[in-house]
């Protein structure tokens, strides 16, 4: 059951169940932090349910959703710069039709709750306090006899049992970056933060928890939905924290329906070294957008983990065209929880009868003046009957069919004279030809798998043969 827009964000009894959702946002921080894109969601749809028209959404995760809603911000503000001369977040580049960010403009990518897939890999240290339990396939856990993991997940959100008293433990105050200024100032103030992360070395743990290397133990890890592609090691599935190998691609998992949409991990490593703007856009812009900073709400966490699912799984990658490169992302984590979010909801419910459920909706949100909200189920907008796909009305406003109509019509409203080289060299018709003539992007998107992501999965091309 799809909640409609007013119960998307509360808890309603009538089902006894309860949704949660992720929340992911672009913020643009000038001298007063301004957000541009918001999304929230949690369902991909399935391969069997992938269209060649462009005009469904694949994958719906709250990463996705606030990327293409940012992309739709991007595109905005050089319709301004291009067409209409008014202030904008770009400036003329050296070349003919090519804009650039201004210098004293960046972005900040919050999300509530790690990326699936890679970065969801977290370690569960004996001592830590846990936000919430690990999310685990009770079939393994049964199959392989270890009641006693069964046992301290359920144990895990009573705070009174013996296991959550065994986990409590008081840390020392250490400084998180709130905030990123002009020039890349940073503000700090002391928090105190939950430790959960074995990656720390021994020498860091002791630092930090003031517990002796040898008295720390990975009691078990938390794991991802998230499934290795074709060609990758995969996991060993064997109880405990050997479960995962780390480091892999990963696919987000459908229900019987296999997807073919990559691991947010996987996404959000990709768009820093190619940027977060697309091929399309880049056909305007002199570099890529990238993001500054990754914050992560409170959650189960890892920073090593982090590091190695954005940045060191790319850090390699080398001979990048012009203007790419493996952006030194800052990633830092908050202390603040998202009230939505299935820690959140579940600490509130309590002992309430019924189980958490998925909300199967996302929310778009884009700081733009025609249409800035969208909701979307199974990847149509919300309310779409079987009759109606198809239709115009039927198309999300961050699919990618729309996406490229606003492509288009940015393009038509500039003079031809005007256009970038990559646009004029050639006749380009439909939505796969013109990412292809992103000659620089493409280059680099190839470089990036050659070196790192050789598994990477990729939809035909007859799924981009639209107009």
């Amino acid at each position: 059951m799809v909640p409609d827009s007013k119960t998307f964000f509360h808890f309603s009894n009538r089902a006894c169940s309860c949704r949660v959702t992720y929340l992911n946002g672009m913020f643009l921080l000038q001298v007063t932090k301004e957000v541009v894109s918001m999304g929230t969601g949690t369902k991909c749809i399935g391969q069997s349910k992938m269209r060649k028209s462009g005009d469904i959404l694949n994958d719906s995760h709250a990463e996705v959703i606030a990327r293409r809603s940012f992309q739709r911000y991007l595109t905005h503000q050089l319709h301004l710069a291009a067409t209409l001369k008014e202030d904008s977040i770009f400036v003329p580049g050296s070349q003919r039709g090519l804009w650039k960010l201004r210098p004293d403009f960046s972005f900040v990518f919050f999300s509530s709750h790690t990326p699936c897939g890679d970065a969801s890999i977290i370690p569960m240290l004996e001592f830590e306090e846990q936000p919430c339990c690990p999310v685990s396939n009770n079939s393994s856990v049964e199959a392989t006899g270890n009641l006693e993991v069964l046992k301290n997940k359920r144990n895990c959100g009573d705070l009174h049992s013996p296991l959550a008293k065994k986990m409590r433990l008081g840390t020392p105050a250490r400084l998180v970056t709130n905030g990123i200024g002009h020039h890349g100032k940073q503000e700090s103030v002391p928090v105190t933060p939950d430790v959960n992360s074995s990656n720390l070395t021994g020498e860091r743990l002791a630092t930090v928890t003031g517990i002796s290397p040898h008295d720390v133990k990975v009691v078990d890890i938390y794991r991802t939905g998230a499934k290795c592609v074709p060609g990758e090691a995969g996991d060993s599935r064997k109880p405990g924290a050997a479960y995962h190998q780390v480091g892999l691609l990963r696919v987000k998992p459908g229900r019987g329906d296999r997807t073919c949409s990559m691991s947010c991990s996987d996404k959000v490593a990709r768009w820093n070294v190619l940027g977060c703007q697309g091929a399309l856009l880049m056909h305007f812009l002199e570099e890529p957008i990238y993001l500054s900073a990754v914050v992560i709400g409170k959650c189960p966490y890892s920073q090593e983990v982090m590091q190695r699912a954005l940045i060191e799984r790319c850090q390699k990658v080398s001979a990048l065209p012009k203007g790419f490169r493996v952006e030194e992302l800052k990633i830092q984590q908050s202390n603040l929880q998202f009230e939505q979010s299935r820690c959140a909801v579940q600490a509130k419910r309590g002992d309430s009868p019924g189980r958490l459920v998925p909300c199967g909706a996302a929310i778009s949100w884009s700081a733009v003046p025609e249409h800035p909200l969208d909701v979307t189920a199974n990847g149509f907008p919300q309310g779409t009957t079987k009759k109606g796909i198809g239709s115009l009305q039927a198309r999300s406003q961050i699919s990618k069919m729309e996406l490229f109509r606003s492509f288009q019509k940015l393009l038509s409203r500039i003079a031809e004279d005007k256009w970038p080289d990559s646009l004029r060299v050639q006749k380009l018709d439909t939505y796969h030809e013109y990412k292809e003539a992103a000659s620089a992007y493409q280059e680099a998107w190839s470089t990036l798998r050659e070196q790192a992501f050789g598994s990477w999965i990729r939809n035909p091309s007859d799924y981009h043969q639209f107009k």
